[in-house]
């Protein structure tokens, strides 16, 4: 069972009813609950209320939470929500008077004990500011406990990126506490976390815990299930708030630009919105707008058809780059943060193509609040070379009636496809600049029979395998290039 990752304990709790599931998840997250109900209510009965409340709300909701979801991240805010309804105003109360007297305190550098009893009751309120992955990042990385590899495990990212991400959220945590008066120094707010951030729950709590979640609260006293219906009730419309997005319409005359806002519902769809991994002329013949919604598709496409942008079930990453005339968001440095999910976008302005990307970049800067400039730095990338001419694999099509790169499960169908496009595949895939130095200016025809979890996964060998029946492979470099640094609007 301790095997198991957090879905698959979920799913077989939701499938087969498994109190042995659900009694692992209760053991690996009762003490980051308890305490982080702890550190806001400050009443120990308090705690274990909001504790048991929060793991009959998970119950509840088990078979609703999707994969790759970091149920820490969800536990935290689970309890803030708890813990608010519970006590809003008398928490409110006693926040004023501590940060009165705590005004003028000057912590101590050698003394985390002290740190943490003048940090701890607003140590909630500045974890729930910080945006979603920095959030969920300090809570895996501190209040479980989790070594760094550990952490990148989790996250699905590397190790590197993971230490880069914790040192981030302590140093946003450390300007949130300055902001409000407390002057803790980084080594300082780093030690003080690490010593004090997992703890276990009180003895006997995992265990009534979980028998009374798996019961669905249905033995839990009436201000139990009150706390876990609010909590659902609140998570939802929190999730249902984010669907709410902003259109704008941008309309060019007589040199002058018009812009026209209102309120759309995330649901609704256009006619360019089209279908999954397929963008067609027709989409751009619309209306002049400019818009970025959540998509509904999982299934990447985009393209620039006549000078107008258009896209579907991409990244926030790749609207941002194609804002900026990048075809992937492998040459963009992120030094800003953007949300998670898939996007549909559309710049489809007269004016052509310049015009449609300063469109583009300015719904970006509205939407995500982050703008991006052009730097030449020295990068690690992969040239697509000729291996060897005329393999069997690749063959050549004169056939001049449009062309694609369509996804099939063992991997990639080109059609009347340039080497150039294929190199862009791979370097959006693998998320790796790709250049085509290849030379070959015909179109082909081929199939590469490589995964796109091989790219993803960096499985070059893999990938020069299935290259090599193309008569093609991937040469690691490094060379200069010039990248989009993405940093947040100042």
């Amino acid at each position: 069972m301790n095997t198991m990752d957090d879905w698959q304990l979920l799913r077989d709790y939701a499938t087969r009813n498994s109190e042995e599931a659900f009694r692992a998840l209760v053991d690996r997250y009762a003490g980051l609950v308890y305490h982080a109900a702890l550190r806001q209510a400050g009443n120990p009965h308090t705690a274990e209320e909001v504790t048991q409340a929060v793991f009959i709300a998970l119950a509840q909701k088990a078979d609703r939470i999707p994969r790759g979801a970091i149920l820490s991240g969800w536990l935290f805010r689970a309890t803030r929500f708890a813990c608010n309804n519970l006590a809003r105003e008398q928490i409110r109360r006693q926040r004023r008077e501590q940060e009165a007297v705590m005004m003028e305190t000057i912590l101590r550098p050698d003394d985390t004990a002290s740190v943490w009893e003048q940090i701890v009751p607003h140590l909630n309120d500045a974890l729930d500011r910080l945006p979603r992955k920095d959030r969920e990042a300090v809570l895996v990385r501190f209040f479980q406990d989790k070594s760094h590899r550990e952490l990148a495990r989790t996250l699905g990212v590397s190790e590197d990126a993971a230490k880069v991400r914790v040192s981030r959220a302590l140093e946003k945590l450390r300007l949130i506490f300055a902001r409000q008066g407390y002057a803790v120094p980084s080594a300082v707010l780093l030690a003080t976390i690490s010593a004090h951030g997992a703890q276990a729950a009180p003895a006997g709590l995992t265990a009534s815990v979980a028998s009374m979640a798996v019961a669905k609260g249905t033995a839990g006293t009436t201000s139990t299930l009150t706390i876990a219906k609010g909590v659902l009730k609140i998570m939802a419309w929190t999730k249902a708030k984010t669907a709410i997005v902003s259109g704008v319409v941008v309309l060019l005359v007589a040199g002058t630009t018009t812009i026209t806002v209102k309120e759309i519902q995330a649901h609704r769809t256009y006619p360019w919105q089209g279908k999954e991994g397929v963008i067609m002329y027709e989409q751009v013949n619309q209306p002049p707008q400019v818009r970025i919604l959540p998509s509904k598709f999982r299934k990447p496409a985009w393209a620039t058809l006549n000078g107008k942008l258009i896209g579907s079930g991409v990244s926030a990453q790749n609207v941002v780059a194609s804002a900026y005339g990048y075809i992937t968001a492998a040459r963009v440095v992120f030094s800003a943060d953007l949300p998670a999910g898939l996007y549909d976008y559309i710049a489809c302005l007269p004016g052509g193509e310049e015009a449609n990307e300063q469109a583009l970049q300015a719904e970006v800067k509205r939407k995500f609040g982050v703008v991006g400039k052009i730097e030449t730095r020295d990068m690690d990338v992969w040239l697509l070379k000729v291996k060897y001419s005329n393999a069997p694999g690749l063959k050549r099509n004169d056939k001049d009636r449009g062309n694609g790169l369509f996804t099939k499960p063992n991997g990639f169908h080109g059609w009347h496809e340039a080497m150039s496009n294929l190199a862009y595949a791979l370097e959006d895939r693998a998320n790796v600049p790709v250049l085509d130095q290849t030379g070959l200016t015909d179109r082909f025809d081929f199939d590469l029979n490589c995964t796109e979890s091989d790219l993803k996964n960096h499985d070059w060998d893999a990938v020069n395998q299935a290259l090599g029946k193309l008569g093609l492979e991937l040469v690691p470099s490094s060379m200069p290039l010039k990248m989009l640094v993405v940093e947040n609007v100042k």
